[in-house]
């Protein structure tokens, strides 16, 4: 039997795919022609694989197209399986649509790559209205939680934690990690009223000096929703907070120079300088059970 074959699109994940024993390293070639048409070839032999392509999918629109070539490439090799691992999931932002007219990418991103892959791994995706992602894929999913991750480096280095959700899209992610920590937790009500406006409320805090905020959020991207609630929060603590965030999307990186004295930190599935929390366990423990399923 055939070692399953990675194609890995992401460099900060080298080192722990590179560790694998029981799976295949594979040789992609990409590059840009001068119009922007994209080339891509798979160097690798795929026949009778099965072929992961591990991949980020933030910056989607210029992802997307090179990623969905190159699992066109491994079909027409024969592949026996193509499966994508995204440890960001982009377009789950618009899932319906407010005004008439209005494309719900949502369901046609799922479309799109359901047509191309056999199964998606994905890290904590931005459900809201979905609830699952069996709703708007057509092929298997399997989803990971970096609370584990987030609730271990919280615990080693954050005193008396206090988990604050900016709002209640957060607060699947605040009640796993707060439950694993046995800490309190709050959620904040925000109304947004433009891609770079935001309103937050914040609830009464526990009456406990002692007490360390720790903003969590699944994504960082304009940053609003997080700088909003870190000026509410530091009106109503001395300790300094620490915000933690899953995907570190950055639309704006001018963030980081709004943050006082607050430590932000975030997961690697995306490469950014702020990634001190490490899922890379969790993609590589996923693709080892999907290798073992295909080859029962």
């Amino acid at each position: 039997m055939n070692k399953p074959l990675l194609f890995n699109l992401e460099d900060h994940f080298k080192a722990p795919l590179a560790a694998l024993d029981d799976v295949e390293m594979g040789a992609l070639f990409q590059r840009t022609f001068p119009d922007g048409e994209s080339y891509v070839r798979l160097d690798t032999n795929v026949a009778g694989r099965d072929v992961f392509f591990i991949g980020s999918l933030n910056q989607p629109n210029a992802k997307t197209l090179p990623l969905l070539f190159a699992a066109q490439a491994a079909r027409a090799q024969r592949a026996r399986s193509v499966q994508l691992v995204a440890p960001y999931l982009a377009y789950l932002r618009q899932d319906e649509a407010f005004q008439s007219g209005e494309a719900v990418t949502a369901h046609s991103f799922a479309s799109l790559l359901s047509g191309f892959f056999d199964h998606l791994i994905t890290l904590d995706p931005h459900l809201h209205r979905i609830g699952a992602l069996e709703r708007v894929y057509q092929i298997p999913t399997t989803t990971l939680h970096a609370a584990h991750p987030i609730a271990e480096w919280i615990k080693g280095n954050v005193e008396n934690p206090l988990l604050i959700g900016p709002d209640a899209e957060s607060e699947q992610w605040v009640r796993d990690v707060a439950r694993r920590l046995a800490c309190p937790f709050v959620i904040c009500r925000k109304t947004r009223s433009g891609d770079r406006q935001v309103k937050i409320d914040l609830p009464p805090l526990p009456e406990n000096a002692g007490l360390t905020p720790v903003l969590l959020d699944d994504i960082v991207s304009t940053g609003q929703t997080m700088i909003q609630t870190l000026k509410l929060v530091t009106q109503h603590t001395q300790t300094p907070p620490v915000c933690i965030a899953i995907h570190a999307v950055f639309s704006d990186e001018s963030l980081l120079k709004q943050l006082g004295h607050a430590r932000l930190l975030t997961c690697n599935t995306i490469a950014h300088h702020t990634n001190l929390i490490d899922v890379s366990s969790l993609i590589v423990t996923a693709i080892k059970s999907a290798s073992s399923r295909w080859n029962s």
